[in-house]
């Protein structure tokens, strides 16, 4: 350890164990951290470029002591390394952490006290040495050994990440894709990152190349930009880009002659990494593969489906509805008859209406109809929480399209498939507005092409996060049976939230509860962003618990259109997680911190523990030791290791996109100039649709105004209704 009482301007070296993260910018990697030095106690703050650093960790710093004015003595750190400790304290503390899998506490002190300062040299050079210690057998040393070998690579990836700028804390990802010659791979093509590592972008492999000496014109390089860089438009969205665009936009990108690209994308052709094609309205279009492979076999499967006869029994229709209405003693609307004798039909067909327009009695009745005739039914949504919800409302079984299709672990795919169909005579998709190209593809691989569909979704709404348009493309194809709902009933009617949402989805501004007397839409107006702030913080402790009796946390959902910013889903967590949650057990990460207690959402699917992105829970449990985090989805409890944390973020603010397909007792809604960018109908429309029984408004009246008047959307690029009409005129010639 470095001598403290000399000259404070020194440069010095200090080495500890990192004890706990105060604060971390993922951004820029600035970290706060408390760093306990090699054979003492003390605690030393330590300040600087730290990125990737955790708990546990042993570090050797490089810098020198200031005194800060504001927080008092701490250690500015000018560069850093992992390494590992060498008293028998550190190191008992290092073995303890749950690093090195197979020793806890129990064994890291029997470890220490048998083997002393060789412990690590036992691990490394005489592993099987371990089994002199009491307790220890084969099957744990070969954890341990494992586990050694891994964190040895981590290290090294560590220190070559951080040579090159790059996060150290997607080192466990790196290892995890690339194993053991993960450095040796990364030094022959550094552009493969951008391609496998998610948080890793094209520009950071791209400095890492040319450090590497690779020349910006190479092919290697054009290729992997023009490659990502699909990627990056199939994250906003699009099955494909326009050729000529595509040329442009990855020219002055990667800053090379669009003949380089033109090069680039054949060979990426010639290596089946990409699609090539001319549309069926002469459109030069650019797909990733698999992309492409699911939009054509979405088409083609529709149209299989949409022209294989069903062995359906005969319904009277009219017979059996008029039955069904007295029975239950209600009146279907003009419009609800017509998709349920389509239905009844059999076939496809699209159901889309607003909130309140009799879209859940629909179904309902048409489960009602198909029981009487035996006939099986399946219910699917995309979300878990919409899946849920729709087994509420009609008391039918209901699951994720993904359960439905049973993915499989071990195989690393779905069981259910061409080769074993879904065993259903009808199979209902609620949301279908979420539904992505991918996401529809699978499921109708499993669907046999007796089976009849039924899509039921709000066209108006957002599309899916996923690349695609399905709902919209289903409906634009004029191939399928679509019936739109306009009827708003009487019961939703007496909702102002169900009145303004289709107000605003026809351009006009919302009725205030002031001019209704009804109290479930409140506008308050707000001109700054730390205003909306304020109130939003006081809407949470006072208005919602004392006035509407609604936990401010599982009952409440903030919607925001955008991530940075005052009012942002980044800024809003961190503010709110202090208010809301102070007290729990914390768990120190970049970016910020995970508390017992916390609303979490899952970022991406993982098929593996059966959560999906969108998916909300509460953290019930933080095990350092075990190094584990235990998050409760809806009745079940998932656990993530720690290396897996990046899949889970806060949820107490959530983008109008992540509040697809939920619904919520209560939503506030930020609203301002400075998100003017987002500031548009179907964002609001959509934000607004997820408010159960209250709907906040905070902010300016001039943004809520441009928001209901901008109907502008963003083109998304998606060929499926083309395509589909195409299959279907083949169908018929």
């Amino acid at each position: 350890m470095a001598n403290e009482t000399g000259n404070a301007s020194a440069t010095v070296e200090l080495v500890g164990t990192v004890d706990r993260i105060i604060y971390s910018n993922p951004d820029s990697a600035y970290t706060v951290a408390v760093l306990i030095p090699e054979g003492t106690k003390q605690e030393i703050t330590i300040v600087g470029p730290l990125a990737g650093i955790r708990p546990s960790q042993v570090v050797k710093c490089q810098g020198r002591f200031e005194q800060d004015k504001r927080f008092g003595r701490q250690f500015k750190v000018y560069s850093f390394e992992s390494t590992l400790p060498t008293t028998l304290a550190a190191i008992e503390r290092y073995l303890s952490s749950g690093l090195i899998k197979g020793i806890g506490k129990h064994y890291a002190k029997k470890l220490v006290s048998y083997f002393g300062k060789d412990i690590f040299d036992v691990i490394e050079k005489a592993p099987e040495r371990l089994a002199e210690v009491e307790g220890i057998g084969k099957k744990r040393i070969e954890e341990i050994k494992r586990s050694w070998e891994e964190q040895r690579s981590l290290r090294d990836i560590m220190l070559f990440l951080q040579e090159h700028e790059i996060s150290p804390s997607l080192a466990p990802k790196v290892f995890a894709q690339y194993g053991p010659r993960a450095i040796e791979q990364l030094k022959r093509n550094p552009y493969q990152l951008a391609l496998d590592i998610r948080g890793i972008g094209f520009k950071r492999a791209d400095t890492i190349a040319q450090k590497l000496g690779i020349p910006r014109e190479s092919l290697e390089r054009v290729k992997a930009g023009a490659y990502y860089f699909l990627h990056e438009l199939a994250e906003d969205g699009h099955t494909y880009f326009p050729a000529e665009p595509f040329l442009e936009r990855a020219s002055e990108v990667l800053e090379v002659p669009p003949s380089l690209v033109v090069d680039a994308l054949n060979a990426l052709k010639e290596e089946r990494y990409v699609v090539l094609e001319r549309l069926p309205d002469e459109t030069g279009a650019v797909y990733l593969r698999n992309l492409h492979q699911h939009e054509v076999g979405v088409a083609k499967l529709l149209a299989t489906i949409l022209y294989t006869p069903k062995l359906l029994p005969l319904i009277d229709v009219t017979k059996e509805l008029n039955s069904f209405q007295s029975e239950y003693r209600f009146d279907l609307a003009p419009e609800q008859r017509v998709a349920v004798e389509a239905v009844c039909k059999g076939g496809i067909v699209v159901i889309t209406g607003g909130p309140g327009t009799g879209k859940t009695t629909i179904v309902k009745t048409i489960l009602h109809l198909l029981g009487k005739k035996n006939l099986r039914v399946l219910l699917a949504a995309p979300t878990g929480r919409a899946a849920k919800r729709l087994q509420e409302l009609t008391h039918h079984p209901a699951s994720t399209i993904h359960r439905l299709l049973q993915y499989s672990p071990r195989d690393g795919g779905f069981l259910r498939n061409r080769r074993n169909p879904l065993r259903a005579d009808f199979i209902v998709v609620d949301e279908a507005s979420m539904v992505d190209i991918t996401l529809a593809y699978h499921l109708l691989q499993a669907v046999d092409a007796r089976t009849s569909l039924v899509f039921v979704g709000d066209v108006d709404q957002l599309p899916s996060v996923g690349p695609g348009n399905v709902l919209r493309d289903l409906i634009e194809s004029n191939c399928l049976e679509v019936v739109r709902l306009t009827q708003i009933f009487r019961q939703a009617g007496n909702s102002l939230i169900v009145t303004n949402a289709h107000r605003i989805n026809h351009g006009e501004m919302p009725i205030l509860s002031s001019q209704s007397g009804k109290a479930d839409f409140q506008f308050l107006k707000r001109e700054t962003p730390e205003e909306v702030l304020e109130s939003i913080k006081e809407l949470l402790l006072e208005t919602f618990p004392r006035v509407h009796h609604l936990d401010p946390v599982r009952d409440v959902q903030i919607i925001t259109p955008m991530h940075r910013g005052v009012i942002g889903a980044q800024n809003l967590n961190r503010e709110l997680q202090s208010l809301l949650n102070p007290a729990g057990v914390a768990l120190e990460r970049a970016g910020g911190s995970l508390r017992v207690g916390d609303k979490v959402m899952q970022r991406a699917n993982d098929y593996d523990k059966d959560v999906y992105n969108g998916d909300t829970g509460l953290i019930v449990g933080i095990d350092r030791e075990e190094r584990i985090v235990k998050v409760r989805f809806d009745h079940r409890i998932v656990v993530y290791d720690f290396s897996d944390l990046d899949q889970i973020e806060l949820a107490y603010a959530v983008t109008v996109h992540k509040s697809q397909g939920s619904e919520y007792p209560a939503v506030i809604i930020p609203i301002h100039f400075t998100h003017a960018i987002m500031l548009q109908r179907n964002l609001l429309y959509t934000a607004v649709t997820r408010g159960r029984k209250l709907v906040y408004i905070l902010g300016q009246w001039g943004a809520l105004r441009m928001a209901v008047e901008n109907a502008n959307l963003a083109p998304r690029y998606s060929a499926l209704h083309l395509r589909l009409q195409s299959e279907c005129r083949q169908k018929n010639a």
